[in-house]
């Protein structure tokens, strides 16, 4: 199935849903953003570590990119560690909260937020080879259809030598939804690989379930782990490690269970993994033209 990259009925129906979320999110308990009022971080335990693990000495002078941002909380989390940042949403009240946030904290100065559809991105933000970090975490290239042209974007804007941290739901979860399988478990229904999205009609939230959302049609898309690890390689990246991880920071199945720090893991045997880790990092010199 040929989508138009710049627009359609994909991006609108995506567009207006995460429109509609926007304060829904901003009014629940799931993005409490107390920490980050007081200097700290919301970033969850996975992609904290994670960054961590890349920048050992601490964030001061390191530039990010983070793409998706949705309201800009972990961006602004990488802020208040010392970085700046340039977050990149489709949202425009998400964009307009983000940047309300940034001069509410103080940290404007070090925190931009632009309104653009990923495919856009590199006519908003004429930036090539400027950023030491690409970060996008959490429900990010489900929403596209595309992702070796996500990839290609990603590595237009990393430095030589920087690197993207990425960490999603694992494509294999979301085969899986409900509680129909066996002893309350997740049921298969999705397949793991097609040629086109899943165009749903679902008014539910994870972020607070007794909302309904009116514009409630969405177009997703499963990228199996092997087009993901393609699509960076194919841009010029190197992989530097995949990791796969047993929790996400959401309910993913009714059947999972909150495992600390807002994660949400199986309760007792490990059926499946259900979330990906990837860093990749740009050749160390830019190519020869």
């Amino acid at each position: 199935m040929t989508v138009d990259l710049r627009g359609g009925d994909w991006l609108d129906d995506n567009r207006a849903n995460w429109d509609e979320r926007v304060p829904v999110h901003l009014a629940s308990t799931f993005y409490d953003r107390s920490p980050l009022r007081s200097g700290g971080s919301v970033l969850d335990p996975i992609a904290r570590a994670g960054v961590a693990g890349l920048f050992p000495g601490g964030l001061e002078g390191v530039r990010v990119l983070h793409p998706q941002c949705h309201f800009g909380s972990d961006t602004l989390s990488l802020v208040n560690a010392g970085a700046s940042a340039v977050g990149l949403d489709f949202s425009g009240p998400a964009v307009a909260e983000a940047n309300r946030m940034a001069a509410e904290l103080g940290v404007a100065e070090r925190a931009r937020f632009v309104e653009a559809n990923l495919y856009d991105a590199r006519l908003v933000l004429p930036e090539p080879g400027s950023f030491d970090l690409v970060f996008t975490t959490w429900g990010t290239i489900g929403w596209l259809p595309d992702v070796a042209e996500w990839a290609r974007t990603i590595a237009w804007y990393l430095k030589p030598g920087g690197r993207l941290y990425f960490a999603d739901g694992h494509p294999v979860a979301f085969v899986f939804a409900g509680d129909g399988g066996p002893g309350g478990l997740p049921s298969m229904q999705f397949p793991y690989s097609k040629d086109g999205p899943d165009v749903l009609e679902d008014p539910n939230d994870y972020a607070d379930r007794d909302v309904a959302i009116e514009h409630a049609k969405t177009w997703e898309w499963i990228h199996p782990v092997d087009e993901v690890l393609s699509a960076l390689r194919d841009s010029g990246l190197t992989i530097e490690h995949f990791a796969e991880h047993y929790e996400v920071p959401w309910q993913i199945y009714p059947a999972t269970v909150p495992a600390g720090e807002g994660m949400y893991g199986w309760p007792a045997e490990r059926w499946l993994p259900l979330s990906i880790e990837i860093v990749a990092s740009a050749p160390t010199s830019p190519p020869v033209e």
